[in-house]
């Protein structure tokens, strides 16, 4: 069963799982409250989640739930892909990837973590496994979202000075309104900017994935023993079709068939 999840393919259904689904997936589950996937890149989700479906498996008093460094992310993997090899499972862990924060890659990594979970007893979760407990008796429990806390502290800093030099004028009323103001317009922006980066990464893998699929095709089609064939020919008029507005399939089954209708001909005249 952990082979089959580790193996699916990515136009498997488990990638196509939205990124709203996988955080309240994780939170439910894990009584969090990740707002983003790049708060899951330090590893220490996956790790409790593997906890939860194989109890005692996961060493979880060494799991940092606190990480920052790629080099404390990088730990958190490396007990994770242990994890892996205890139960066979045969997936690749792209930590270079993941510790960066992209999110695109830590989305996958999520989609594939569920699927797997799901596969994991029918998907029935272990209804005596205490999350916050099992995180308080290792002596971690912390905010996965210490990551952010930086940059959101540098944003409210930078609209406090701002609101400060407003203050001179108008007054702390309006420089508390005006900083919560932009404060919310930022995050906004923020979720979109993600939104749009995870679109534009899926369509990018969407397009590698198919245009490898019509180079298998072409080179299929250059073989010696084929390319002569009428259907090769008429595969090849649409590959290599030129125009976007009108489709090439009209011109090329009438290619295909004249020649049928001419191999017919010469039947008939044999």
């Amino acid at each position: 069963m952990a082979t089959s999840a580790a193996n699916i393919g990515m136009m498997d259904g488990a990638y196509f799982v939205g990124r709203n689904e996988i955080l309240s997936w994780v939170n439910a589950t894990l009584q969090l409250s990740l707002s983003r996937v790049e708060e899951a890149a330090s590893g220490a989700v996956q790790c409790q989640m593997l906890d939860m479906v194989h109890p005692g498996i996961v060493p979880m008093h060494k799991v940092n739930f606190d990480a920052k460094s790629e080099y404390d992310m990088i730990q958190n993997y490396k007990l994770l892909q242990e994890v892996f090899n205890k139960l066979k499972i045969e997936k690749h862990i792209e930590v270079n990837k993941l510790v960066k924060g992209r999110p695109l890659d830590n989305l996958e990594f999520l989609q594939w973590l569920k699927r797997y979970c799901d596969s994991v007893n029918g998907g029935i979760m272990n209804e005596n496994y205490n999350p916050v407990e099992r995180r308080n008796k290792v002596g971690k429990e912390r905010s996965l979202r210490g990551i952010h806390k930086s940059s959101k502290s540098l944003q409210a800093n930078s609209l406090l000075v701002r609101g400060s030099i407003d203050g001179t004028k108008q007054g702390k009323g309006s420089v508390t309104s005006n900083t919560e103001h932009y404060a919310a317009q930022i995050q906004e922006l923020s979720e979109k900017i993600t939104d749009l980066k995870l679109s534009v990464d899926n369509m990018e893998k969407e397009r590698d994935f198919y245009f490898a699929k019509l180079r298998d095709v072409e080179i299929l089609c250059q073989r010696p023993e084929v390319e002569h064939l009428s259907v090769t020919k008429a595969i090849m008029k649409i590959l290599y079709a030129a125009d976007a507005q009108d489709s090439p399939l009209a011109e090329a089954q009438e290619l295909l068939d004249n020649s049928i209708n001419a191999d017919a001909g010469a039947e008939e005249t044999q």
